[in-house]
């Protein structure tokens, strides 16, 4: 292995394993220090390596010039400017696959919130209006229902599978068929919505696919429709959101991403009776968020003895 590199730590992830590459290399914190511009004056030009989650704009390659690797902590790298680190060749990592479950997983917890009111009714519960006011107000089903996935990638499939162990009729919707599925394709994602009780976002953001999820489609889901967003705050236009929760056209919405973390719009968290609202935690659990770190330590010990990086994105 070569002498240790430099490596800029740009913002913290889980401290265990982020620790871990220390022993590959030296590791600088940016997040820490008092004066962080004086800092990437200083350090930047050191670090060859950066380490950082899902942010890296081109100023921030500015500050280190001898950039060759960005490790990004996160499967999403829409906040890294990939064309432009392409075209000062360097690469960049993210960590795909390992935290496919958890996300699902917390896909499906959202899922069963939003349709069950399982927040609602804790609030319900503990406020003591059981006794006062009777039972809970009846919710509705989840298994037996129609679900629409806007993004059958890696962790759309594993949502598709979950929904079908809970009896549901699942269907997708991107911009290319797959072939290799045996669910119904729509081509149109107001078709999808119009014909699902329920929609799960899980595609990726960036430009593409800002505000797809328009007033269009949350009118379509309709007032008795749900909306789990576990992709990305901007794939949502959040404003169309609030006045649909708010008017009734759309029944209910359980939201793990917002456009402006940690900011939750306003609008948003006026809403309480028929909104969940979670902190960007569909992958934070300790195994989850250690294998994702395992993967950035595993690129740079790849990339320290010559081997071909493992989860390249560009």
């Amino acid at each position: 292995m070569t002498e240790k590199p430099n490596v800029l730590i740009h913002s913290a992830w889980y401290e265990p394993a982020m620790n871990r590459l220390d022993e590959l290399a030296v590791t600088h914190h940016l997040y820490k220090a008092a004066d962080k511009k004086a800092f990437l004056a200083d350090i930047g030009p050191q670090c060859s390596v950066l380490g950082t989650m899902h942010y890296c704009p081109a100023w921030l390659m500015d500050a280190a010039p001898n950039l060759e690797l960005i490790l990004n902590f996160g499967v999403g790298y829409d906040g890294v400017d990939i064309p432009e680190a392409t075209k000062r060749g360097i690469k960049v990592v993210n960590t795909p696959v390992v935290l496919n479950d958890c996300v699902a997983d917390m896909a499906m917890a959202l899922v069963l919130s939003g349709r069950r009111h399982v927040v609602q009714a804790d609030r319900y519960a503990r406020a003591g209006r059981w006794p006062v006011e009777g039972d809970y107000p009846y919710t509705l089903n989840v298994h037996s229902t129609k679900v629409g996935i806007l993004g059958l990638g890696r962790i759309g499939m594993e949502i598709a599978d979950r929904c079908k162990a809970f009896k549901m009729d699942v269907s997708y919707h991107q911009r290319t068929k797959r072939d290799d599925v045996d669910l119904a394709y729509h081509a149109s994602l107001v078709e999808m919505a119009r014909q699902s009780d329920i929609l799960i976002a899980i595609i990726p953001g960036g430009d593409a696919t800002h505000g797809l999820v328009s007033e269009a489609v949350l009118e379509a889901l309709g007032p008795d429709g749900l909306l789990v967003n576990v992709a990305r705050g901007t794939v949502v236009d959040n404003d169309a959101l609030a006045r649909c929760l708010k008017d009734g056209r759309l029944g209910g919405a359980a939201l793990d991403v917002y456009p402006d973390e940690p900011n939750i719009p306003p609008a948003l968290l006026e809403i309480t009776d028929n909104l969940v609202l979670t902190p960007h935690m569909a992958s934070a659990t300790h195994y989850t968020r250690m294998a994702m770190g395992m993967v950035l330590y595993d690129n740079l010990r790849a990339r320290l003895e010559g081997k071909p990086l493992l989860t390249a994105v560009n």
